[in-house]
């Protein structure tokens, strides 16, 4: 285990560190089987000394995810592509630094000249509204054809037909692809997660994924609702993989990367199981009152922070 990257978090001094038993004491065993992976090539990692800026694989002819090089930004975040009939959706633009837009345009390019196609409308959502998640926006706002969603929770609700946020879910119809769009604020007041039933893949953003979920003690209340309504979505919409927006975790059961680390040797991959969502609906039953007091599990660590506006 990582003690001195499990302490750290964005904006979070070092006066948040606990003793060393203390953080034993939190930690989760839950071993699950493995399960068979989704992406045939190692994702970029920084540790190679040359590595494109943003890197592209596909789940299908139409899906395709996106990651932010760790030299870029040690954010690294992951963005997802997913194209209907009539529209086409971007997941996030990526961190500071980032050069995201023109590998959307290739992609787009790409896409509609396998089709036959001119033209195609692209909506960009986010997962979230914290910075490391729209920072390409700018890069989107002159685009043609191109709508760029707000970043408040009414701006987000308005667009899909939300009428009551965030207990109410939406049907996003892409042509042909419709895909449910789940108010998920806990990690952020704006955060939704996507579920695309063709490939039963849930995009999970900042609220589940092989890192330190972040959650302010304040919206501690709110995030635990929000994963009890995904769990019970779970009950009724197969979920092959959840997909999120960062890796944090190495392949080592608990131990994550030291915050802001330059290079992810060993990394945990992208994919979470279905059954991470219980473990974590589960782990959220404890008081987790307390900022900088973690909860480690192998996959991913429940991390209380202090009170935020939103």
């Amino acid at each position: 285990m990582a003690f001195g990257s499990a302490f750290h978090q964005r904006g979070v001094t070092g006066k948040a560190c606990l003793a060393v038993g203390l953080l034993l004491s939190s930690t989760v065993g839950a071993h699950s089987a493995p399960f068979p992976g989704l992406f045939k090539e190692r994702w970029i990692d920084g540790t190679l000394a040359q590595e494109p800026t943003a890197q592209v694989q596909s789940l299908d002819r139409d899906t395709f995810v996106i990651r932010q090089s760790v030299k870029t930004n040690f954010e690294a975040p992951f963005l997802y592509l997913i194209f209907g009939r009539d529209k086409v959706l971007l997941v996030d633009t990526g961190a500071k630094d980032g050069r995201i837009r023109p590998v959307v345009d290739r992609l787009i390019a790409e896409w509609l000249a396998a089709h036959h196609r001119t033209s195609i409308q692209l909506v960009v959502a986010h997962s979230h509204s914290h910075g490391d998640h729209i920072a390409g926006d700018a890069a989107f706002r002159d685009r043609p054809d191109t709508v760029v969603i707000g970043l408040k929770p009414a701006d987000v609700a308005g667009f899909f037909g939300i009428r009551k946020w965030p207990e109410e879910r939406a049907r996003f119809d892409l042509g042909g692809r419709v895909l449910d769009i789940l108010p998920t604020p806990g990690h952020q007041a704006a955060a939704i997660m996507v579920y695309d039933a063709r490939l039963k893949i849930l995009l999970s953003g900042d609220t589940l994924y092989p890192g330190r979920l972040y959650v302010p003690v304040n919206f501690m209340p709110d995030d635990r609702a929000s994963i009890d309504r995904l769990a019970a979505f779970a009950t009724t919409h197969p979920i092959r993989a959840a997909l999120g927006a960062h890796i944090e975790m190495t392949r080592t059961p608990g131990r994550d990367y030291p915050h802001e680390a330059p290079t992810h040797p060993d990394e945990h991959r992208l994919e979470l199981p279905a059954e991470s969502i219980a473990e974590l609906q589960t782990g959220l039953k404890a008081p987790l009152d307390v900022p900088g007091q973690p909860q480690v599990h192998d996959h991913f660590i429940i991390y209380p922070v202090p009170p935020r506006a939103e």
